[in-house]
């Protein structure tokens, strides 16, 4: 974003760089993630008011390891090091950096040594989440330390000359006690930002970006019922009104009902012009037999792709394609930098692809994580119930039918699926969590239903809480709940006579099944 204060978070490859950018954000300053080895000037033209560095898998010793243009630590810009990214700052500046006698991992007991602005409101003692193999034996030059822990004296250091501080916890993550205050002491007291981004404040500045990149042309945009299409349309539509136009396609692996929902709200509460595309039974004859999650993702990208072509050129002639990317789609995706792992791909990232024939891309919430894309859809004037919708996958029902994809199954999930949705929101619990969803397994199980056998599906129900997807934790819901869940669907779902309770936290597990 242009005319914004921005902190610039430099990706060394670490599993929590998105969180880092999150929680800049949160201390109300702009945050974009960008690769490590990014060039002094390209940092420079960002104008940032200050630089954070990731930590890494890496060793500082390894013949590859990843680096950062050596001028940021003589560039007057502020910069808190996390992690590796303190082990880099310290070997590049001529401290000693070396494997840990004592690998730490988990929370460890942070003991300040000094006073310093950047642990303004913290504690003398508190815990920290350290996770490291290197640890920094000799300070370069101009530091002091002003922590440590348990096991590693400098667990924390600065040169204020210099504008420089590091860490070797990590203030990110939810398990440091005070990281909170550490990252707004470092955006606000440290860097001088004066903390006026927010959702809300972005609304006139996408309005204005969206008018000055469409003129007087039009707008195509696919519509897919989740939070990010929909708030991505209310905000296109607020900025050029009819210009806009929705194509909704159903391609048989939305939720039971969906359809018929989304269109009202498209139609009656947005006022949008909307093309209705029923394509159920196409997509499904071309998913037929498929087991093979990425080659389901394929085939349902391409066959969108078709129809939604098909639809657009129906219309006189529509320069832009309007998408709802959203900045965890881009992160995991592709990465950020070029030490990031790919997770899995996403159907709206990637470009703009040649064949729908559009001239550009419209992507008003490219740089916006789910929780801001929500509370910007509240500040649009979104219906509650479409705002706080969960996060629905792309490929919809398809990745959560594991193994071979049939019509059968499908509509075996859907009805299962209601009844989860039906059960969470009746008790309260669904604005609670972050996602709740069922999975039907590729297994048959043995039961017993009257006093016949029985050798049919099982499915697994899923509940995460979340802040923006990046990690997730198991829901621990009332048993009460979970056995009402489970009796009415092997009840009332035919070929279903087992349920299970899928306790995976992300990491390690991934919050879809496929």
């Amino acid at each position: 974003m242009q005319n914004t204060e921005t902190i610039l978070v430099l990706d060394f490859g670490s599993q929590y760089t998105q969180l880092i950018a999150r929680r800049v954000r949160e201390t109300g300053v702009y945050s974009e993630i960008i690769d490590s080895a990014t060039p002094i000037d390209r940092i420079r033209s960002w104008n940032p008011s200050g630089l954070i560095l990731s930590g890494g898998p890496a060793s500082v010793h390894d013949t590859d390891a990843p680096k950062s243009a050596p001028e940021i630590f003589e560039s007057g810009i502020p910069v808190l090091a996390i992690c590796y990214g303190l082990q880099w700052m310290m070997y590049h500046l001529g401290g000693e950096v070396k494997p840990s006698g004592s690998r730490e991992y988990g929370r460890s007991c942070l003991k300040l040594t000094g006073e310093d602005p950047l642990f303004h409101d913290v504690p003398r003692e508190s815990h920290a989440w350290v996770s490291h193999a290197d640890e920094v034996i000799s300070p370069a030059p101009g530091f002091e330390v002003i922590a440590e822990s348990e096991s590693v004296p400098n667990t924390a250091l600065c040169d204020r000359s210099r504008k420089l501080w590091g860490v070797q916890f990590h203030p990110e993550v939810v398990h440091t006690d005070y990281g909170k205050q550490v990252m707004f002491n470092f955006t606000r007291r440290i860097c001088g930002c004066k903390g006026q981004w927010s959702p809300a404040a972005y609304i006139d500045y996408a309005v204005a970006d969206i008018r000055h990149q469409v003129g007087s042309d039009n707008v195509v945009l696919g519509l897919s019922g989740g939070v990010d299409s929909t708030v991505a349309a209310a905000l296109i539509h607020r900025a050029v009104g009819d210009q806009l136009t929705g194509i909704f396609v159903d391609n048989g692996l939305l939720r039971y009902k969906e359809a018929e929902r989304m269109l009202k709200v498209f139609r009656e509460n947005l006022n949008l012009k909307v093309e209705f595309v029923d394509a159920s039974e196409h997509f499904l004859s071309r998913l037929e037999g498929v087991a093979d999650p990425e080659e389901k993702r394929r085939i349902i990208g391409n066959e969108f792709v078709s129809v939604f072509q098909e639809a657009a050129q129906k219309m006189s002639r529509v320069r832009f394609l309007a998408q709802g990317t959203t900045y965890p789609d881009v992160i995991e995706s592709s990465g950020i930098g070029r030490h990031a792992q790919n997770i899995k791909s996403h159907h709206n990232v990637g470009g703009l692809p040649e064949q729908l024939g559009f001239d550009e891309l419209v992507e008003p919430l490219r740089m916006l994580f789910k929780d801001e894309v929500r509370e910007l859809g509240q500040e649009l004037g979104l219906p509650g119930e479409t705002v706080w919708r969960q996060p629905f996958p792309g490929p919809g029902l398809a990745v959560r039918v594991l193994g071979e994809l049939t019509k059968e199954r499908v509509q075996t999930l859907q009805q299962a699926d209601r009844i989860v949705m039906q059960e969470m929101k009746d008790s309260g619990w669904y604005e609670k969590v972050w996602q709740s969803f069922a999975v039907l397994l590729p297994v048959h199980t043995v039961g017993v239903m009257g006093d016949a056998r029985t050798y049919e599906n099982a499915v697994a129900i899923r509940v995460v809480k979340s802040m923006d997807g990046m990690t997730a934790d198991w829901v621990q819901l009332p048993h009460d709940l979970l056995g009402r869940i489970s009796t009415r669907i092997i009840n009332e779902v035919p070929g279903i006579n087992r349920a299970v309770y899928d306790i995976t936290s992300k990491p390690p597990g991934t919050i879809e099944w496929e």
